[in-house]
């Protein structure tokens, strides 16, 4: 079962938080403080900046080659390691001392590694916070200090496939379709002769169950972060809310999206909506297969609204580095308005710099792009504490247990609530 979106994924490869503090913990003596960082300005230096999405590679090779102009005696490495291998290959290279000079961090690993001394600070005034929305500002800030440059954000939204819409004769979504328009029109759609479904409701964090809690007036974790909201009757109608369209047979079972993945199934044709994040509208657009028939809406809305969880990445520099001040150069640089214009023209990303949003949504105008940047008004935060890992492991195992029938969700819930909370009590004390 895949635990999150590509933005957010890895958790699995930290088994126990023990292991990766222990992992993390081994390197952390060295700061910027005490780090060797004094090349001279004209003498050669090389970065390594290690990066996950094959799709943004083209835009960051843009980005290092603008820093790399202005600073004449700067060679960076961009290193390439999907998202699947990326954190365990980070801790091991870190741990190792071999770690990379910068790197692309995410909500859910961050304060682990800010905790543990691995990030340098972005101090003196190089990363105006300003220029971010807050929520990317505070998630990448830890004991009052920021450790990394907003990058991008992203939300989460529905993508339909008209021709499949046209062929049942069923309007498009709207944006104010609720839970019960959107279980009505999957019904239209499914035609099991066919092997199509209406919709997907796969046992997803980000881009399912976090945004159902949130629909219907629940939540993850507290804003403080000290309580759980799995064991609250929001959250119970928010997952049995996602698990009746695969009652009713309008979605694919939970073993039938096990073999073949809900992302997959949609670009075939055998789904007709589907909820992904937007960093999928560039795979979308460059798929012939798909680029005519398909696009996207707001999610539908819950009891309480049509909230999405928004996530998003950071630049950090490694604290280990040994040329770590130009490392924190790059990596505010990385993050800033030169380097967010070209993500956003890309298509890849929505840039996190105030202002540029629009430049995305119009690098794809055969899309409704602008749904994704509509919902951030109304949009919740991606969960994160401290140890994350240690109760995001918990969701993916109660949870699959629930998706597959072999525990009612109001049990499943209850047992994961207990796991969240005796894990939030833990690192709370």
């Amino acid at each position: 079962m895949r635990m999150s979106s590509p933005r957010v994924r890895g958790i699995a490869a930290l088994s126990t938080v023990a292991a990766a503090a222990l992992a993390l913990t081994a390197c952390s003596g060295t700061t910027s403080s005490d780090t060797t960082s004094t090349a001279a300005a004209d003498e050669p230096v090389t970065l390594s900046y290690a990066i996950w999405d094959q799709n943004q590679q083209p835009a960051m090779e843009e980005i290092v080659a603008a820093f790399e102009k202005e600073h004449p005696n700067v060679t960076i490495d961009i290193q390439l390691t999907p998202n699947k291998e990326y954190w365990t290959k980070l801790q091991t290279a870190i741990a190792g001392g071999s770690g990379p000079d910068v790197f692309w961090m995410n909500g859910t690993h961050f304060q682990l590694y800010a905790a543990n001394g691995v990030l340098a600070p972005l101090d003196g005034g190089l990363v105006d916070t300003a220029n971010y929305p807050q929520s990317l500002v505070d998630l990448y800030t830890f004991d009052g200090t920021s450790y990394g440059a907003p990058k991008d954000y992203d939300t989460i939204a529905l993508w339909y496939n008209k021709d499949l819409f046209d062929k049942a004769g069923v309007d498009y979504p709207t944006a104010d379709w609720t839970w019960q328009d959107a279980q009505e029109i999957a019904a239209k759609l499914t035609d099991k002769g066919a092997g199509v479904y209406g919709f997907a409701t796969p046992p997803y964090s980000q881009e399912y169950y976090y945004d159902t809690i949130a629909q219907a007036g629940g939540f993850v974790i507290s804003p403080d972060g000290t309580k759980t909201g799995y064991d609250s009757p929001e959250a119970l109608k928010g997952i049995e809310y996602l698990l009746s369209y695969i009652e009713a047979g309008s979605s694919p079972t939970a073993q039938q999206m096990t073999d073949t993945s809900p992302g997959d199934m949609f670009i075939s044709g055998k789904i007709a909506m589907l909820q992904t994040g937007s960093w999928d509208a560039i795979g979308y657009k460059e798929n012939p297969d798909i680029a005519d028939k398909v696009d996207v809406q707001v999610l539908p809305a819950g009891p309480a609204g049509n909230q999405s969880v928004i996530h998003g990445l950071a630049n950090v520099a490694n604290a280990a580095s040994p040329n770590v001040e130009i490392a924190k150069q790059f990596a505010a640089f990385a993050s800033g308005e030169q380097a967010s214009q070209i993500q956003a023209a890309s298509g890849t990303v929505i840039p996190a710099f105030n202002g540029l949003a629009e430049t995305w949504v119009q690098s794809m105008p055969n899309f409704n792009l602008k749904a994704y940047v509509d919902e951030v008004d109304t949009s919740v935060p991606y969960p994160v504490s401290k140890n994350t890992s240690v109760w995001t492991g918990a969701e993916g195992e109660i949870l699959s247990q629930v998706w597959a029938g072999k525990l009612s969700a109001a049990d499943g819930l209850q047992q994961l609530a207990d796991a969240m909370q005796k894990a939030l009590d833990e690192e709370n004390k």
